[in-house]
């Protein structure tokens, strides 16, 4: 799946799942788990981010048996709460912005990308 350095599955999730919890997610968001699975699907493929909503929300809505509507609405919440309670350097280095009142917070095509492209350049995943 992963061409550069070499992790296992459960080594990657464990690494997503850190950075998540650095970011403020809290893992019993329903969204969480969603957005773990997308950035680690678009950590093995980047193409996926172009194309969040025709591929990677249905990929994710068949891989957890619900609507592509329930996944977006569910990684949304878990951004959004992660965007308010959230490491204001560590946006600062992902986006170039923090979540202060004068910035809105990312996309989740915007933040999924971003979390994906930083990890796979932290851990040469690529």
């Amino acid at each position: 799946m992963l061409q550069g350095n070499i992790l296992s599955e459960q080594e990657l999730e464990q690494i997503i799942s850190g950075f998540m919890l650095e970011l403020g997610i809290p893992a019993h968001l329903r969204g969480y788990q969603y957005l773990r699975s997308a950035v680690e699907m678009c950590v093995g493929d980047m193409e996926l981010v172009g194309s969040v909503t025709k591929l990677l929300y249905p990929d994710l809505a068949r891989l957890y048996k619900t609507t592509d509507q329930k996944i977006e609405r569910a990684i949304r919440n878990a951004i959004e709460v992660s965007w308010e309670r959230g490491n204001s350097e560590l946006f600062e280095q992902l986006f170039g912005y923090c979540n202060s009142n004068e910035y809105s917070r990312p996309t989740n095509s915007e933040y999924i990308a971003a979390v994906a492209d930083y990890l796979r350049l932290q851990y040469g995943l690529f």
